[in-house]
């Protein structure tokens, strides 16, 4: 594989994401291995003032494509431009995020190119140019070892999973043109969450509640807050309506890798682990000993959440004063 390695970077509002840093440097990681170049993606309204904040993770050359209709994402124009720079360099493989963007984008443009895909990889091994994507299947009990035939490979890439290394060179910000027909679909509305609150698949600290909170947050929302993490939530307080469903980690909500992962009052559902087992390092707050969540934590508690977090806020509280 010498055709190169290509990044489609992800952006919201003029400021990249942070699965877009993790997949330019495991671009650069795979380039450097295989000997080849490394090529990232930027596509948006306005970004040509964003495009070298990549400069420092090493890709060769910064692809920009820029217009007004492509402000906001919308899976056809993005499609198309991604399917014509891809087309015009034949690369190797093809990285993306697999955010909620990531994912719809990279199932269109495989279908476009004919393409395999490996979704929500957390790792990329190399062995005689052959390589290999693993991913967590069958709600996160196995991991599955994936190659893929012909090119380009495209590969998405779960967030928080690899590490951001800064590589710094002067890359080639080289514009391509925008050729895309007038979208079918428009933008209506978009309501934005307030900009404090941390993404919930990009927190390096997720602290959890469940149906042991009887709906009172307070608590678990102080600890984030002291943690600079965000608050997640199980399916079972999602449906009685204690958090909206962004905030629902599993199976059906979002997927976190954080470095560390606080799971208040929550009993450990098969659909709630599938979302958080590929995290560093779980603690486990539950007054039922016997609850299911403690097989899967690195440190357990035995405790009342509404005892046992307080506490712990004070003690990281005395420890900063």
């Amino acid at each position: 594989m010498t055709q190169g390695v290509f990044v489609i970077c992800e952006q919201r509002d003029g400021a990249f994401r942070k699965i877009s840093f993790e997949a330019v440097s495991e671009g650069k990681r795979l380039a450097d291995e295989l000997k080849t170049d490394l090529t990232a993606l930027v596509i948006g309204g306005d970004i040509a003032e964003i495009a070298t904040d990549l400069e420092k993770y090493g890709p060769d050359k910064i692809l920009t494509a820029s217009d007004p209709i492509l402000a906001d994402y919308r899976t056809e124009p993005y499609t198309t431009i991604c399917a014509q720079a891809i087309k015009a360099r034949n690369p190797g493989v093809v990285l993306i995020g697999a955010s909620a963007q990531g994912k719809d984008l990279s199932a269109r443009l495989a279908a476009r190119l004919d393409a395999g895909l490996a979704m929500d990889c957390i790792s990329i091994r190399n062995k005689d140019g052959q390589l290999t994507y693993t991913r967590p299947m069958s709600g996160g009990k196995i991991l599955a070892d994936i190659t893929i035939a012909g090119t380009p490979q495209m590969v998405a890439l779960r967030s928080n999973v690899m590490t951001i290394t800064e590589s710094p060179r002067d890359g080639v910000i080289e514009p391509v043109d925008v050729q895309t027909d007038e979208p079918k679909t428009q933008v209506i509305d978009k309501k934005v969450e307030s900009g404090d609150k941390v993404e919930l698949t990009e927190a390096d600290i997720v602290i959890s509640g469940g149906r042991g909170t009887g709906g009172d947050y307070t608590a678990i929302e102080e600890l984030a807050s002291l943690l600079k993490g965000a608050v997640g939530a199980s399916r079972s307080a999602v449906d009685e309506g204690w958090r909206p469903h962004s905030d629902q980690v599993g199976q059906t909500g979002k997927v976190v890798s954080s470095n560390l992962y606080v799971a208040c009052g929550i009993s450990g559902a098969i659909q709630h682990l599938a979302g958080m087992s590929t995290s560093k390092t779980i603690v486990a707050i539950n007054k039922d000993p016997e609850a299911p969540i403690f097989s899967k934590a690195d440190f357990g508690i035995v405790g009342d959440i509404f005892e046992v977090v307080p506490e712990i806020s004070n003690e990281i509280k005395k420890v900063r004063a």
